[in-house]
């Protein structure tokens, strides 16, 4: 083995180190850190709308059993969700405008479902049956679950879109095309309290 050889091959391992270290100190594997808890937060996010969306059947089926329940509710309800369950968004896609999208038809579903449990409430015998009572509480802890994941949501994109754009992480941002993810925005009319009757 000659000298030259062995010259390159020190060099080769220099190179690839300081390659590394500024990757490292740029904050490249940081920003790679940060998108992966902002994907897994909406992993989250996503189940716990499966799981209000996996109720909803079962819920409509105790429905129907009220007599004369009105039919046009049961309809709104499952196009709802049909609507819903039909906007999927990919973790690595989380762009303002698909976000708002997504909350869109969630929030389609949930409009949906106040106008069941409002109707719900001129039937005694539903508000009397055990099953309906107990979806009616599943439900209603889905919906807080629902509020707890799309605030650690909104956490991890801040997290995430403030570290981008400071310098000199917005450098290797910029230059490895990581774009900010959108957030849950509040919805129109929610800084009035609902009314709430079960």
């Amino acid at each position: 083995m000659n000298i030259t050889s062995v010259f390159h091959k020190i060099t080769a391992a220099v190179g690839l180190i300081a390659i590394s270290f500024g990757f490292s100190s740029c904050g490249y594997n940081s920003i790679v850190s940060k998108q992966e808890a902002v994907a897994a937060s909406w992993s989250q996010v996503q189940n716990v709308y499966q799981r209000r969306s996996d109720l909803i059947p079962n819920l409509v089926n105790t429905v129907k059993g009220a007599a004369n329940f009105e039919q046009k509710t049961l309809t709104d309800v499952m196009e709802a969700r049909a609507k819903a369950t039909q906007v999927t968004i990919k973790a690595d896609d989380l762009s303002p405008e698909k976000i708002a999208q997504f909350q869109q038809a969630q929030m389609g579903l949930s409009s949906a479902l106040g106008r069941l449990m409002a109707v719900s409430e001129n039937y005694p015998n539903l508000k009397a049956n055990q099953n309906f009572l107990e979806l009616q509480a599943e439900l209603a802890g889905t919906e807080n679950r629902i509020t707890v994941e799309r605030m650690k949501f909104n956490e991890a994109v801040q997290d995430y879109n403030t570290y981008i754009q400071k310098f000199p992480t917005n450098l290797t941002a910029k230059m490895f095309s990581f774009e900010k993810k959108g957030y849950f925005e509040a919805e129109a009319g929610a800084e009035k309290v609902p009314t709430v009757n079960f």
